[in-house]
């Protein structure tokens, strides 16, 4: 794994897909954006990755990671309530095979977010 692209990944999930007290936007972006008129700001949890960079790793996870690298990104990061086994099988793969797929999902991730900040 990549450790900055692990870390990213982190408050991305604690952004957006964590429960969140009543009036912060329970963690969706367009409900945040909605609650402060279109203006991107730090995340509401003290969270150091801007929203506007969440956004973008929402969107590579989304729309340009292969389905099973999104599976196993999401199922890292944003299911707490699973054990590491019923992850496994829920991306259907073996051990070995999840983080092979996260350590992919951090590259690409990683060359994304490198090309965007290039253009």
């Amino acid at each position: 794994m990549i450790k900055h692209i692990d870390s990213m990944l982190k408050l991305w999930a604690e952004d957006l897909h964590s429960a969140a007290p009543e009036g912060t936007g329970g963690g969706n972006m367009i409900a945040m954006l909605m609650e402060t008129k279109g203006e991107l700001i730090r995340g509401t949890r003290g969270s150091r990755v801007l929203l506007d960079e969440s956004a973008d790793i929402e969107l590579i996870v989304n729309k340009h990671l292969p389905p099973q690298l999104s599976v196993v990104v999401r199922e890292h990061y944003c299911n707490h309530d699973s054990f590491l086994s019923q992850k496994y099988m829920h991306c259907g793969c073996s051990r070995d095979t999840y983080y092979q797929r996260l350590h992919q999902a951090h590259e690409c991730i990683a060359e994304l977010l490198l090309g965007k900040k290039a253009a």
